[in-house]
């Protein structure tokens, strides 16, 4: 590990040292570390369009929608290749919860997550990315 010397101003500081009360961080260093990586991913996803991701996509829909469910299992066989699990919840009558791991280029990871949660009848939809940094 390398020692650096950082220069902050005072309402930066007051902000840090807030953060690190706030998430019970031992100390700053701890803080900052957590802070970089965090830009850092968003960094890497924005400009890595070719970088190897992990997506965790999320979206709740009407089971009794017409064809939803084929139209849905069917976009996840067409990009077989991203797939590596999904879970499924019965959230009441109507809504289901899935929640499915993708593992891939950024670029294919959003344009499936954008295209399930493009479908009609499903309600919400989200993607979180994380780079999957043991692939670049």
């Amino acid at each position: 590990m390398r020692r650096i010397t950082v220069t902050l101003d005072d309402d930066l500081m007051d902000e840090l040292d807030q953060v690190v009360r706030e998430r019970g961080y031992q100390n700053r260093s701890e803080a900052i570390r957590d802070l970089t990586r965090q830009g850092m991913q968003q960094t890497l996803l924005k400009t890595g369009s070719q970088k190897s991701c992990i997506g965790v996509l999320s979206y709740v829909y009407d089971h009794e929608a017409r064809d939803l469910a084929k139209r849905l299992t069917n976009a996840f066989h067409h990009a077989h290749e991203l797939s590596v699990a999904s879970m499924h919840v019965h959230l009441d009558h109507d809504r289901c919860l899935e929640i499915s791991i993708l593992k891939g280029l950024l670029d294919d990871v959003k344009r499936l997550a954008e295209h399930v949660i493009a479908e009609r009848h499903v309600m919400h939809g989200k993607l979180s990315l994380i780079p999957n940094s043991s692939e670049d």
